[in-house]
């Protein structure tokens, strides 16, 4: 999945960096923001299990896509972190009606990040994506709650930052959609043109040095046979 920051107008790209800002500067209680530097079309969360929850005590890594149409169309949610709830699928697509047929553009991506929380409050069995975790939560919660508490511990305990890590998926191309990636070329470009003027000075230098060198023994030289 490439980045989209390319095929977004300018407009929809500052609207994007405007919300993405506002909510790294002021989450959602029991949501942390880790926006990219560098692909401001793919938004990194981690979200708190919910107290009074199986899912209490762990923090789940998951990740928002900005596809080409947003906001026409809704973001894409994926779930980093294995958890066993009925609207997270095993690749950890996440269903929703938010992200499906109850989108509106103005909704925004807080919105979004609130409801996905709310998911782990309230899962809803008749969307399934798991649907082992669907049919347990409808006719054994005990069970239900055991599976998620289990992987909960397993795989979202244990100090996890909720930071996105080197292998949660698709990697955005470096300086995509960066404003400054001009700057950034030019800057790369005015070190290499340094670099090889440096280089070049040296060659020079060393090219110049050996020359004095010849000419200095071709003197040598002459003083030698006047000599004789």
């Amino acid at each position: 999945m490439n980045s989209n920051v390319e095929n977004l107008p300018p407009q929809v790209l500052r609207l994007v960096y405007k919300e993405v800002s506002a909510l790294a500067a002021d989450p959602p209680e029991g949501i942390k923001i880790y926006p990219s530097e560098e692909d401001i079309t793919e938004l990194h969360t981690a979200i708190e299990g919910p107290e009074g929850t199986p899912y209490a005590g762990g923090v789940f890594r998951m990740r928002l896509v900005l596809g080409k149409d947003f906001p026409a169309v809704p973001p894409r949610g994926y779930f980093l972190t294995k958890i066993f709830h009925p609207n997270v699928g095993h690749k950890g697509e996440i269903c929703v009606n938010v992200l499906k047929r109850d989108w509106k553009a103005e909704l925004g991506l807080r919105h979004v990040l609130l409801t996905i929380k709310c998911l782990l409050i309230h899962p809803n069995p008749e969307s399934a994506l798991n649907e082992e975790a669907g049919r347990l939560l409808l006719e054994d919660y005990a069970e239900y709650a055991s599976r998620a508490h289990l992987l909960t511990e397993i795989h979202a305990m244990g100090g996890s930052s909720g930071a996105p890590e080197p292998g949660d998926g698709p990697q955005p191309k470096k300086h995509a959609g960066d404003p400054s990636k001009r700057a950034i070329t030019a800057g790369v470009a005015n070190t290499v043109a340094t670099a090889n003027g440096t280089n070049s000075s040296s060659a020079s230098g060393t090219s110049s040095s050996n020359n004095t060198g010849v000419a200095k023994k071709k003197t040598d030289k002459k003083r030698a046979l006047r000599r004789l």
